[in-house]
């Protein structure tokens, strides 16, 4: 069984999913398949939604949650050296490509990156343009510059 909650940060409204004990999605939208969920407030996601208050206040750079995307075999690759940007940094696409062993896949690297299923906690929002450009997010691009500052002020 799937459970969710949402959690009103002060980006956005995020709602936050659980499947057996792990994190599986951070979502700034509305859920698909809600309807097959239950609306519960567990343990690990009250624990997920206090790790991310601390977060956005400034107190939390390293998240500490079971989590568990749900993605191909490329993708997790990706997910997992987006986990490696340290907080207050940034890399563009073609570094991320470089690090997974593959610098051509610059595109299908910004591809994972827009289909990563936990945002905030994997830090899609640290990859930028290799010219230093913001790009795409999907909490769009003022949540993205709103991440970026909170965690060069606190870096």
């Amino acid at each position: 069984m799937k459970y969710y909650i949402k959690y009103i940060s002060p980006v956005a409204d995020l709602y936050l999913v659980e499947e057996r004990g792990q994190l599986i999605e951070i979502s700034f939208h509305r859920l698909e398949h809600q309807e097959e969920m239950e609306e519960k407030r567990t343990e690990l996601l009250e624990e997920v939604e206090r790790q991310l208050q601390e977060y956005f206040a400034g107190r939390l750079q390293h998240f500490d949650l079971p989590l568990h995307p749900q993605g191909t075999e490329f993708q997790k690759k990706v997910w997992k050296a987006l986990m490696s940007i340290p907080y207050g940094e940034t890399r563009s696409y073609g570094e991320i490509a470089k690090r997974i062993g593959n610098e051509k896949a610059v595109r299908a690297v910004g591809g994972a990156n827009h289909v990563n299923p936990i945002s905030i906690v994997i830090p899609c929002h640290r990859v930028i343009g290799k010219n230093g450009t913001l790009t795409g997010y999907g909490g769009g691009l003022k949540i993205k510059e709103t991440l970026l500052t909170l965690e060069r002020k606190k870096s």
